[in-house]
């Protein structure tokens, strides 16, 4: 009743929904159903027919990304679904577009190259879609395309794994929020059922810019690469160095997240350096970010180095975000963590801007001042979990919001950390045994 209620009210051409990206969801979650057991009605099919036309002649090639994979893989549903000289035409085009593709936008070690967790999220969804439609008709798409789908999913699986806190879901770099996508247990459970075997090492700061710090009940995220590919920054923000850190399984340190898209405050403040754990320069942020989904100049990262001996694991890099300023300075950053600490060395020079470190806390952090440079942090129900020590700067609290999901705004505190002649060290201690 909902579908054909849907193609009363929509007539051809009409409204956002028919823009290519609904209208490839649409496609794909009419036919899911219908595949599942259920019955689309011959208006439904009718317009299905109708809205394949329509979609085939208005791919995104203009935004590329995410976008042109959901609108290849809509071509690819219809086109198994339908039979005939047309339908042959959307799938061959479908099929086409995402061999292409999944080589361009699937890193080396398994991430999306628009670095977002969540993204990533929901293309592994669509090649997992098509791994189960390839199978369940052998004959409509060929064995070697579902045998390149399987090996990238795995890859893909393995480093959302890497990306994923505790409490199971995701990480918030760049646009990224809980509830779009489904959640990594669901897609996880989904690869299990098809069997697929998981590759890769997972996230590595080399491919997709990111980085996973592991030690006793404490895990850091680290960003540390480019915001996405140069002509597809739109999902980016500034948080180059930023990181999250979740001990005793909860989180502590977070960035802002994603609470709504379009123009105004809300999304440039969550897409702009101030809403993430990273230094700050002269109160500018360090990738222009402009508008709802543009970037005008970008930090690069550069003089990555990572290494382990036993008991630690330490990283640092630098990026060059600040030297269109005065004094061209640049951030460098380097992250110790041990099973009882995490380490936070911020260095930037020259230091002739006012720089800020922050330190943005999850909603159910309770910061309270031992000192004026010791912090307590403590959560509900458990107590005090850290320790905050400022060794070299001056920290004061400054009042945030947290976005989880699209559409929430949670009040937080954010510890801010004046950087003194342009260095600070933080350092978390862990009041949480490690075997918690």
């Amino acid at each position: 009743a909902l579908v054909e209620r849907w193609v009363n009210d929509n007539p051809p051409g009409v409204g956002v929904g028919w823009e290519p990206y609904p209208c490839s969801l649409r496609v794909v979650n009419w036919l899911k159903w219908q595949l599942a057991g259920n019955k689309l009605s011959g208006l439904a099919i009718h317009s299905l027919s109708i809205q394949a036309r329509w979609l085939n002649e208005r791919l995104e090639w203009h935004l590329l990304g995410n976008h042109l994979l959901a609108n290849a893989k809509a071509l690819i549903f219809v086109g198994t679904f339908f039979e005939g000289e047309e339908a042959e035409a959307w799938k061959s085009q479908g099929l086409a577009i995402l061999c292409e593709q999944l080589r361009e936008q699937i890193l080396s070690d398994g991430g999306h190259f628009e670095r977002s967790a969540m993204y990533h999220a929901l293309v592994l969804e669509d090649v997992l879609d098509l791994i189960c439609l390839g199978r369940a008709y052998p004959d409509a798409i060929p064995r070697s395309i579902v045998s390149d789908c399987e090996e990238v999913a795995g890859r893909m699986v393995t480093w959302l794994r890497s990306m994923v806190h505790p409490d199971g879901e995701i990480a918030f770099f760049n646009d990224a929020a809980i509830g779009v996508a489904p959640a990594p247990g669901q897609l996880f459970s989904y690869s299990a059922q098809l069997e697929l075997t998981e590759r890769g090492h997972g996230a590595s700061s080399a491919a997709s810019g990111y980085a996973r710090l592991e030690h006793g009940s404490a895990i850091a995220l680290l960003d540390v690469g480019s915001v996405g590919p140069d002509y597809l920054p739109g999902h980016a923000h500034a948080g180059t160095l930023s990181f999250e850190l979740s001990v005793a399984g909860r989180r502590i340190i977070v960035n802002t997240g994603t609470s709504e898209y379009g123009l105004g405050d809300i999304r440039a403040y969550e897409r702009s350096t101030t809403a993430h754990s990273t230094v700050q320069v002269g109160g500018e942020s360090s990738s222009e970010v402009w508008a709802g989904f543009r970037v005008a100049r970008r930090a690069r990262v550069s003089a990555l180095t990572q290494s382990r001996d036993f008991g630690s694991t330490t990283l640092s890099c630098c990026h060059d975000g600040y030297q269109r300023l005065g004094g061209g300075p640049t951030h460098c950053r380097t992250w110790r963590l041990t099973a009882g600490e995490l380490r936070i060395s911020d260095h930037v020079k020259p230091a002739v801007q006012q720089c800020v470190a922050r330190f943005h806390l999850h909603p159910d952090v309770v910061p309270t001042v031992v000192s004026p440079q010791l912090w307590q942090v403590s959560l509900s129900g458990i107590g005090a979990v850290a320790y905050v020590r400022i060794e070299t700067g001056h920290a004061h609290l400054e009042a945030g919001h947290y976005s989880p999901q699209f559409g929430v705004r949670q009040d937080n505190s954010c510890l801010a950390v004046e950087l003194d002649g342009g260095r600070a060290d933080v350092v978390v201690t862990f009041a949480i045994d490690s075997k918690v």
